[in-house]
């Protein structure tokens, strides 16, 4: 082709055109802009790929749908399975039932009562009250089926913070089966027992459960005894405006309560419901106006006083409400008024005779005319099930679960009881035997110069001897040796509150550490099962009214020690009760091991156990402000020896199966000493086991206490006991001395 290209075309009729020559344009050549290099596909791309494939042919938006959608139904079915199961047809009488604490044998231990309120019929309720109250809490009361669709559904998408309250029948759902707790679970259960109840029950029954069962505030339940307690007359002649301030305290009994804060908030709330009535066409605008001007206060009254009831077992009780409390998220208000069946680990003969004990105050020390407080625990090892629990003295005249429970709540020093937990057991586990030679000499660390109760020294000793007469000396010497930290360690495993600031010498002796006697117990089951400790309960399960399972216990266990170890200590601490300091707890015709302590003159201890059960006791004075004398050996043995007494009878009578090494060796047992015989007529015990019952009183050592706060006074004043004891007592003076040699 030449460089003057022609180009022709031809028109309609054939012709050509006229031929034009286009000039040679030379162009300057252009930069053309390199286009960038594509990156190379990467591994997650080509991974991607196939994927995305895949979702496009078969469209996962769909399936993700019907998921969701099988999901809804799989729980609204099983939701509705568990409110046709709840036996709703039992609502009524299940509402007004107590709430009863059951033993280990499923046999009522007792009920807690005082707290239902006096039920009233519908017909004896103002009309003026359910007025307020659908108003107010539930305005389609009388035409929904139970539940408000709209609202319910906006409270769960939410989880329970917008879409409005439960309706009435919810409510009285929830008050009967669930707990308080805000989730969608327990909004959807909700909604389902709402369906059911409404279907079995009138639209009056319901509100009349609903008010029988609602709190008021002041320990107030029910209605009745609300429009009682703040107006001074009955529910069936109940204001409008007395009407008002009962509807809106259902939302906050506390806050809207008239007696708070001289009614200002109960007065805003009140008129608030005023006009929810005039808005639910109940009360016209001007009667609303005139009626909210009324002063409140001047109205209100205080004409409520329950009576005080007897409760059988105060203390176990208040031990298991707390656990009901910290443990499974109850509240006091539905542990008391949800007529709960809680099932406990109780003993109850084990139960009437620790109790018995305490109902008698000449057992426990007195000072200036105040008597000291004690508290014990007694739990079953192969379990961890408390069977036995007492939190103060004279409790059996208490009309209160509430007083300060010592046995749960106190924190007081464990003084010697601590030394198989941290010196002993390390020293086992380290490889010292039970006879290793230990030094009770005069010892200085670092200014510090703790002595033994009675100011003597042993000498050369086996360690079992130590352990058993409670030596300080030898005590300090082991975890020195062994390590604080490694006997701290040991410690916290046992489930001591132990810390860094606890690594110092006097914790040996108890020093610096707080504990109570449940700890103390729970700790000391690992040496009466084989090493394992299982947690210390009081529950085993709770069920609702209907007779449901709602809560059921699981038990923690760890093997702290091995058997061998386990073995080896109770092997040391048989001697505590047959040659050592707990000689005067001992009960006749029982084999028991453990250990004794005190802490100066504020507490003593006494610890017991056989595989069958762990007892522990603590004696002390709340105040500070008064002194025990004497040690653990004297009155608190006496105490100790008296509930065990009690208690062993109705246990298994399994033996241990070590030996006791003073027994080995051919030592005579001390015998207890009593000089005063009591002898209980008790239909819990048969003649024959009354025997182990008699109990007396010992003298009490006078000797002087240790100058550090820290020692521990469980040894025992071997020579002014020996002044004051029978004949035998002084054959066996004579034998501990020739054994150590003084």
């Amino acid at each position: 082709m030449s460089e003057n290209q022609k180009f022709s075309r031809r028109t309609k009729k054939g012709t050509d055109k006229k031929i034009v020559k286009i000039p040679n344009l030379r162009l300057k050549p252009q930069k053309v802009e390199e286009e960038p290099e594509k990156p190379a596909k990467t591994k997650f791309a080509k991974l991607m790929r196939p994927i995305k494939r895949f979702w496009k042919r078969y469209n996962l938006t769909k399936i993700v749908i019907i998921v969701v959608l099988l999901t809804i139904v799989a729980t609204g079915s099983y939701l509705f399975y568990l409110a046709k199961t709840a036996n709703v047809k039992v609502l009524q009488s299940s509402i007004a039932a107590q709430t009863t604490i059951y033993d280990k044998d499923n046999q009522v231990a007792g009920q807690l009562y005082g707290q239902k309120g006096t039920p009233v019929k519908i017909n004896q309720i103002s009309k003026n009250i359910t007025e307020a109250v659908v108003a107010t809490e539930d305005r389609t009361f009388y035409t929904n089926h139970g539940v408000n669709l709209k609202r319910f559904t906006l409270a769960v998408l939410t989880a329970g913070r917008f879409g409005g309250g439960s309706t009435i029948t919810q409510q009285l759902a929830k008050n009967a089966y669930l707990t308080q707790e805000q989730t969608i679970d327990r909004k959807a259960r909700e909604f389902f027992l709402a369906l059911e109840i409404n279907k079995h029950y009138s639209k009056d029954e319901i509100l009349d459960m609903y008010l029988n069962n609602s709190y008021f505030g002041n320990g107030v339940w029910g209605i009745q005894d609300a429009a009682l307690k703040y107006f001074g007359v009955p529910a069936s002649e109940v204001t409008v405006d007395e009407a008002a301030s009962l509807a809106g305290m259902l939302k906050g009994p506390e806050i809207y309560n008239p007696l708070y804060d001289k009614g200002k908030y109960a007065t805003d709330r009140r008129n608030t419901v005023l006009q929810n009535m005039v808005n639910a066409g109940y009360l016209k605008q001007n009667a609303a106006d005139g009626l909210m001007k009324i002063d409140l206060q001047s109205k209100v009254q205080d004409n409520y006083h329950p009576e005080d009831s007897q409760y059988k077992y105060p203390s176990y009780y208040n031990a298991v409400i707390s656990e009901a409390e910290s443990k499974y998220g109850l509240t006091l208000q539905e542990i008391m008024n949800n007529g709960y069946k809680i099932y406990t680990g109780m003993n109850q003969n084990m139960q009437s005779g620790l109790q018995k004990t305490y109902a008698d105050p000449s057992f426990f020390p007195s000072t200036n005319g105040t008597t000291a407080q004690s508290a014990s625990v007694a739990i079953d090892p192969k379990t961890g099930a408390v069977e036995a629990l007492v939190g103060n003295v004279n409790t059996a005249n208490s009309n209160s679960f509430t007083d300060f429970n010592y046995a749960t709540m106190s924190k007081r020093s464990p003084g010697s009881v601590i030394k198989p937990l941290v010196v002993y057991t390390p020293a086992i586990e380290a490889g010292w035997s039970i006879d290793k030679t230990v030094d009770d000499s005069p010892a200085d660390y670092n200014g510090w110069k703790p002595t033994d109760f009675d100011n003597q020294w042993r000498g050369k000793i086996p360690m079992y001897t130590a352990l058993a007469n409670s030596y300080n000396i030898p005590a300090i010497n082991t975890y020195q040796e062994i390590g604080p930290k490694v006997g701290n360690a040991k410690g916290r495993e046992f489930g001591l509150n132990l810390t860094s600031k606890n690594d110092v010498l006097p914790t040996a002796l108890g020093a610096g550490v707080q504990t109570n006697p449940w700890q103390i117990a729970q700790a000391y089951q690992a040496f009466a099962n084989g090493g394992m400790m299982y947690d210390a309960h009081l529950i085993t399960k709770i069920e609702n009214a209907a007779g449901q399972v709602i809560k059921t216990a699981k038990v923690g266990k760890k093997q702290v020690i091995s058997k061998d170890t386990a073995d080896k200590m109770t092997q040391m601490m048989l001697g505590t009760y047959t040659n050592g300091s707990a000689w005067n707890a001992a009960p006749k015709s029982y084999t028991l091991a453990g250990k004794t302590g005190t802490n100066e003159s504020q507490d003593q201890w006494v610890v017991g156990y056989t595989p069958d059960i762990v007892m522990a006791l603590w004696v002390g004075y709340a105040d500070g402000k008064n002194e025990l004398t004497g040690s653990s050996e004297g009155q608190t043995s006496v105490i100790f020896r008296q509930e065990a007494s009690y208690m062993l009878p109705y246990t298994a009578g399994t033996a241990f199966d070590v030996k006791n090494p003073y027994q080995e060796a051919g030592v005579a047992a001390l015998q207890p000493y009593w000089t005063q015989q009591r002898q209980y007529q008790d239909d819990i015990v048969t003649q024959e086991q009354a025997e182990a019952h008699t109990t007396g009183n010992t003298p009490e050592s006078t000797g002087e206490s240790s100058s550090s706060s820290s020692n521990d006074s469980g040894g025992f004043d071997l020579g002014k006991t020996a002044k004051n004891i029978g004949d035998g007592a002084k054959k066996a003076w004579k034998k501990i001395t020739g054994l150590f040699g003084n």
